[in-house]
């Protein structure tokens, strides 16, 4: 690998026991997405391997590894015995690299590639070591970096083993370090674990380093960035400020959210400009939305694609397969799922629309439903370009609904109607003059005699 092509190290073997959770820690979500995945897919952003440290029963995470870059390597921790042995699981693949390697931890999902570009740019100044290091309002048990009178880092400390001089100190370290050195694997090899947890900090390396004659430097970022989640009101923490970052986003490349703080998104939501999107919209997996469509309050979408200039809500759902055409619209309590409706069609009160086509320009009427389900297998529903579905319609599929055909309110339909058609299905209305008031009267002598 050349000296320009960096290894990155991500440490995934932590239990995460305050989690309470038979989920491994680092494969919880954030919009959607594992943590790991999430600092994947940051370092993707940057050309060079990936090595990813696993403990020994931790098949999911590395299935989820190499689902997300079937590239990276994935190294067994036996045990855990501090950051260092950590990073020194993946020894075959720091023996074989001839760039920087850079260590990174999966429960950080915050962090930016551009922080990443940034430490490398401190080892391109000169540096063999470079420590991402924050200023917390809190400097409560994080390491504290330690700098001689120029300002060079000369030492990490972890706070059980810091002096009360040394605790004072704001400058803390995140845990990501990157490194070019001539060989990485002898530095950390060096590591002892003479300290109050009597593990290998890799944060010793700063030390050893530059005792050997190494120089080490710190680049600083946002506390926000290199938050770490061990427990649930963690995650939470860190989900809220992905989401304050995201909508941000969003509304500077032209979206319109007139609440943001309740809008929620998910990784791979994509909204073009104009879009206008009211209060308390979830946006699940796989959710596009086109230029100048407007959400209304209280919508949850996902695996759907709104067309632009369509009027979506209030209160729809779209689950997956939920296709919807430019300028069409759908109204409060309308349920789509794998249903394309064409440009201009309408459903705009209290329906099920599931497993259907729906034709340009049809309307389907208030208390329609896609009858798809027999008990054992889904099946179609296709209404023609114009046609009118009648309130209160149910079409069991599979059925077709030819191009400008009628349905009246109240029918079943259970077999094709031709284009152009009127379809009834409803029985003979009959009417019985004088029987409510009869009716009353039995009942009230009913009651007296009680």
């Amino acid at each position: 690998m050349s000296a320009s092509s960096p290894l990155f190290v991500v440490l995934a073997a932590g239990k995460g026991t305050r989690m309470r959770s038979g989920v491994p820690k680092v494969l919880h979500k954030i919009a959607g997405q594992s943590m790991l995945a999430h600092v994947l897919g940051t370092v993707s952003e940057v050309p060079g391997g990936v090595a990813v440290v696993i403990a020994s029963d931790m098949d999911a995470v590395a299935t989820e590894a190499q689902r997300i870059m079937p590239s990276a390597q994935v190294f067994i921790q036996p045990s855990q015995r501090g950051t260092a042995d950590a990073v020194l699981a993946a020894r075959p693949a720091l023996d074989h690299q001839n760039g920087d390697v850079i260590v990174l931890y999966a429960d950080t999902p915050l962090i930016r590639s551009e922080t990443l570009s940034r430490l490398r740019a401190a080892l391109d100044g000169g540096a063999n070591i470079a420590v991402l290091g924050f200023r917390p309002m809190d400097a409560s048990g994080y390491g504290r970096l330690l700098t001689d009178h120029n300002g060079a880092l000369v030492a990490i400390r972890e706070e059980k083993d810091a002096s009360d001089a040394e605790r004072l100190i704001d400058l803390c370290n995140s845990g990501v370090m990157a490194f070019r050195v001539p060989n990485i694997s002898d530095l950390l090899g060096r590591i002892g674990n003479a300290n109050a947890k009597g593990e290998f900090y890799l944060t010793d390396a700063v030390e050893i380093g530059v005792r050997s004659g190494l120089t080490a430097t710190v680049v600083e970022c946002s506390e926000d960035e290199v938050l770490g989640v061990n427990a649930r009101d963690q995650l939470a923490a860190v989900e809220a400020i992905w989401q304050a970052r995201a909508r941000s986003q969003f509304m500077r490349d032209g979206v319109t959210m007139i609440a943001p703080e309740t809008v929620w998104l998910s990784f791979d939501t994509r909204i073009a400009s104009d879009v206008l999107i009211e209060p308390h919209v979830v946006f699940g997996l796989g959710v596009t939305v086109e230029e100048g469509a407007r959400i209304l309050g209280f919508c949850h979408f996902e695996g759907a694609v709104i067309g632009k200039g369509a009027r979506i809500g209030p209160f729809a759902r779209f689950r997956p397969g939920a296709r919807i055409g430019a300028d069409a619209h759908i109204g409060n309590f309308v349920e789509v799922k794998n249903t394309t409706l064409g440009p201009g069609a309408k459903a705009n009160h209290l329906a099920y629309l599931g497993d259907g086509v729906i034709g340009a320009k049809a309307n389907v009427g208030a208390g329609t439903i896609f009858c798809n389900y027999d008990g054992y297998a889904k099946h179609k529903t296709e209404i023609g370009d114009g046609a009118f579905i009648g309130s209160n319609a149910s079409l069991v599929a599979p059925v077709s609904i030819g191009a400008g055909a009628y349905i009246g309110s109240g029918s079943v339909i259970t077999r094709d109607v031709s284009a152009g058609a009127l379809a009834l299905e409803r029985s003979t209305q009959e009417e019985r003059p004088g029987w409510a008031e009869r009716f009353r009267t039995l009942m009230a002598r009913r009651k007296a005699t009680r």
